[in-house]
């Protein structure tokens, strides 16, 4: 009955696949309210708007990945700013959430978010 194979092995379940980042997070009271409302609107909104943004990831992307790195306030101002630059005459492309912030870009002044991902 022994056919060569190892028996002892777990079963591999397949993983879940989620449009969102899945890295590891705090999950603050203000972080869990800015993801929601953005994996409301994903799972309600998003499919009446249909899918036409510019960028990779998607906007609702990019903003549920800035507020569960950064917190609802700076993650909701890049977010915002993100949304932005999709409008007409805006960027396209890649343009991935920062790893990393400079020290120059502080909770109390989130207008610097805007040139984040842009190269200087």
């Amino acid at each position: 009955m022994c056919d060569g194979t190892a028996h002892d092995e777990a079963p591999k379940t397949p993983k879940r696949y989620s449009r969102n980042w899945g890295g590891p997070w705090r999950k603050t009271p203000g972080r869990l309210l800015g993801t929601g409302l953005v994996r409301f609107y994903q799972l309600t909104l998003s499919g009446f708007i249909g899918n036409s943004c510019r960028h990779l990831p998607t906007c609702s992307e990019y903003a549920y990945e800035s507020v569960a790195r950064y917190g609802l306030w700076a993650g909701g101002w890049m977010g915002l700013f993100r949304f932005v630059r999709c409008g007409p005459g805006g960027t396209h492309g890649h343009d991935p959430v920062p790893t990393n912030l400079d020290k120059r870009f502080v909770w109390y002044t989130p207008w610097r978010y805007w040139g984040i991902s842009k190269p200087h």
